[in-house]
């Protein structure tokens, strides 16, 4: 039994307890505890924090290296279709083949618009990541597509109202985030705005960035065509293990992307050359050229622990630290924006010079980020809370003296 298993065990099927997570969890983190030092790191959803295991997990993949060489590529397969195998549990993929790994999301997203053969009509919101934003400008600026921006009306937060204008321009493709990266909102309104995208023939792209690992996530039942995200943040995978989610359906019309590499061929190792390539099947047919394969040792433990432990678990722990913050704000007289209302793992408190506010509070040891005029404010399930009111007393003060 591993470390991680016997952690597991221990913590027993019940909710999770502050307790029972510092005696059982915290150990499987102390390189990341130690470094942190007196720090309290609040940015959990910008960088999630490593297992101690994940160095030997890396060391793994490159004591792969030495002895086989060329031979590697067996075993360094094996552990990408493993990483698909854990993404698609985590989002309930029907297959792993449906996983299309990638080096981060926005590959992802440039996949999809490859697939179309002529410019197409998108839908796109204007809380995107910066570097799905920046995909869909320059692909709109080279007349590849033409974006249609859906508006918040109030306080940057969607509503269902918002899609119905850009919906009914009828595009080929609805780019959107299940949470959203500047406020934290969870999209409450997302069922009916999917059905309106089924109902007039719109495929839909989720950024499930900010949602994998914090919140459940069944894709079968939100039956969106595609899906992007990573392990960059909750996942505790770091940089460079994301992924491209494509629905059997799409796949199996016989879809194919320009963003296709040698690894999509039926089979790569043949070396083989015919006159049409004759590419894999399923999500296979998707994959890019030689990837970059320590990332996927990289996200290993991050994603076997997020599974083990459950996300329904680590959601209503989440929850719990939630509320505990809103309410320390409000006793010193600051409010999260919409602060009742569904938020992913993280909330955003309107700040003036809020850049200049984060860098002040990091040097007092608070690691928080700022988007634009806001301040982002993560907690996590190694965060104790006694770390929470120290914070948020740091968080008054500087408010105060602003």
């Amino acid at each position: 039994m591993t470390d991680l298993q016997r952690a597991i065990a221990a913590l027993g099927p019940e909710a999770l307890r502050e307790s029972a997570l510092i005696e059982h969890i915290h150990p499987l983190f102390s390189r990341s505890l130690h470094n942190n030092g007196k720090a309290i790191y609040l940015a959990n959803h910008s960088l999630g924090r490593p297992l101690d295991r994940t160095a030997e997990d890396v060391q793994e993949g490159l004591n792969v290296w030495y002895p086989a060489l060329a031979d590697g590529w067996s075993r360094w397969s094996a552990e990408v279709l493993a990483f698909r195998k854990r993404v698609a549990d985590l989002l309930h993929a029907p297959d792993p083949h449906c996983i299309i790994p990638k080096t981060n999301a926005a590959q992802g997203l440039r996949a999809v618009l490859n697939s179309y053969s002529q410019p197409i009509r998108v839908a796109a919101t204007l809380s995107e990541f910066d570097s799905i934003d920046l995909t869909l400008k320059t692909y709109a600026a080279r007349g590849r597509i033409v974006v249609d921006w859906v508006k918040p009306r109030e306080e940057c937060w969607y509503r269902y109202e918002d899609f119905e204008a850009p919906l009914n321009a009828s595009p080929e493709l609805l780019v959107m985030s299940l949470i959203f990266f500047d406020t934290g909102q969870l999209l409450s309104d997302l069922e009916p705005v999917l059905a309106k995208a089924r109902n007039t023939g719109v495929k839909v792209l989720l950024d499930l960035y900010h949602a994998a690992g914090a919140i459940p996530v069944d894709v079968q039942k939100l039956s969106v065509d595609f899906a992007i995200g990573g392990s960059y943040k909750y996942l505790r995978g770091g940089p460079g293990a994301a992924w491209l989610y494509a629905s059997p359906q799409r796949l199996d019309e016989g879809e194919r992307t320009l963003d296709a590499g040698w690894f999509a061929l039926r089979d790569p190792f043949a070396f083989e050359r015919h006159q049409s390539p004759e590419f894999a099947c399923g999500g296979d047919g998707w994959l890019d050229a030689t990837p970059a394969v320590l990332p996927f040792y990289q996200a290993r433990a991050g994603l076997e622990f997020t599974l083990a432990i459950g996300v329904e678990r680590i959601r209503a722990y989440s929850l719990m630290q939630q509320v505990l913050l809103i309410d320390l704000l409000r006793e010193r007289g600051i409010t999260a924006i919409n602060a009742d209302w569904p938020h992913g793992a993280f909330l955003t408190v309107k700040a003036p010079r809020a850049k200049n506010l984060a860098a002040r509070l990091r040097e007092e040891g608070v690691i928080i980020d700022a988007r634009s005029d806001s301040l982002r404010i993560c907690t996590d399930i190694l965060n104790r809370t006694a770390e929470l009111s120290e914070a948020v007393g740091k968080i008054g003060r500087a408010f105060r003296d602003c």
